[in-house]
């Protein structure tokens, strides 16, 4: 979820399958030969640079090439890496003709590979780790934009049970529980310490929840470099990593993709540190219009509170990584420089907070 920008040298591509991850080969090609239509070896095997909590890889065939995507080896917490269920909605999504990989097969027998995993499409386009698109034309850009955007708005205007992911998540009062959740994580980590504008945070969110409660289908992770665009054209082929997809509120969901414009690169794919009308990017207030005028909304008077709540989501989870960094436990060789970002997290949830409060006096 935290891949930084400039981590991007180490996700791209693939490599050699990395010691521990390794998975017998002769029984996944009998398996796919039954179980994936049109499958006809012999298969080589790479392994996907990158962040992903579940092991992802790429098998290319003589006419065809597949991704497996796999949880990892070893013992589990339970509901974790949760493979079945990132291949339901990809399943769900794209019989209504959204932009997914299509998933060929489900294995649930761990005797196959070890773990249970599922097969899709590998999708052949462009990835854009870096939000201010140095690789498009400035006149391009404005359309990339309004690809991504509108990818998300027909994403929230899916009806979850014309798809039959009705019992996706859990419905209605989204904010309440996400704000007692990410409270309680930071609270019982005592090694980071407390600071001042968490404390703040947790005070005053759950007195300003907007009265909306609305309930769709949300990708939870929704950013430029997880998707897949057009090999040349400014269109969305493919919307990656629905490991923390659910049911919850579409305004959750679109300020954290839209957080993008306050978002530090060094953090996650961000503009925070740029003027995006320089590059002839669409600023943020009018990329919220143009997610409005896609769903049919005449505004989000609440924005400010749901910034708030996305910086101080990601705050509390950076505080978590502080946590580990303390204790020697943090597993990547990221998380040390990741936590120097943490302050910064704070102060972006506090002014957003600020911003609310300010624009409810003058209502």
């Amino acid at each position: 979820m935290t891949t930084s920008a400039t981590d991007q040298d180490a996700n791209l591509g693939v490599g050699p399958v990395r010691p521990g991850f390794g998975l017998d080969q002769d029984a996944l090609t009998r398996w796919m030969a039954e179980n994936v239509d049109g499958f006809d070896g012999p298969l080589e095997m790479f392994e996907f640079r990158g962040g992903q909590s579940n092991p992802t890889y790429k098998l290319v065939t003589p006419g065809k090439t597949y991704v497996l995507r796999r949880k990892p080896p070893g013992q589990l917490a339970k509901g974790a890496h949760a493979v079945d269920r990132e291949a339901r909605v990809l399943t769900a999504l794209g019989q209504t003709g959204f932009p997914v990989a299509h998933v060929h097969a489900v294995c649930l027998d761990e005797t196959i590979i070890g773990s249970w995993f599922f097969i899709m499409d590998m999708v052949e386009g462009r990835i854009f780790w870096d939000a201010t698109l140095p690789d498009v034309s400035a006149d391009e850009r404005p359309a990339y934009f309004s690809a991504m955007n509108a990818t998300l708005a027909q994403l929230h205007q899916i009806d979850p049970s014309a798809v039959g992911l009705e019992d996706y998540g859990r419905g209605g009062n989204y904010f309440e529980r996400q704000i007692s959740r990410w409270t309680r994580s930071y609270l019982a980590d005592t090694d980071a310490r407390r600071d001042p504008g968490m404390e703040m945070l947790i005070d005053f969110l759950p007195t300003a929840i907007p009265d909306s409660d609305e309930t769709c289908i949300v990708h939870g992770d929704f950013r430029c470099d997880n998707l897949i665009f057009h090999p040349t054209e400014p269109k969305v082929i493919a919307v990656l990593d629905w490991e923390l997809s659910t049911l919850g509120h579409p305004l959750a969901d679109f300020t954290y993709h839209s957080m993008m414009y306050r978002m530090p690169p060094q953090v996650v794919a961000g503009l925070g540190d740029v003027d995006p009308t320089t590059l002839n990017i669409p600023d943020e207030a009018s990329y919220v219009a143009q997610y409005c005028a896609a769903t049919g909304r005449t505004g989000i008077p609440d924005y400010e509170f749901y910034i708030t709540f996305n910086f101080f989501r990601m705050a509390a989870i950076f505080h978590g990584i502080k946590g580990r960094v303390i204790r020697g436990s943090a597993a990547s060789a990221h998380s040390a420089a990741r936590v120097e970002h943490y302050p910064r997290l704070v102060k972006l949830a506090v002014d957003a907070a600020e911003a609310y409060k300010s624009s409810a006096r003058n209502v």
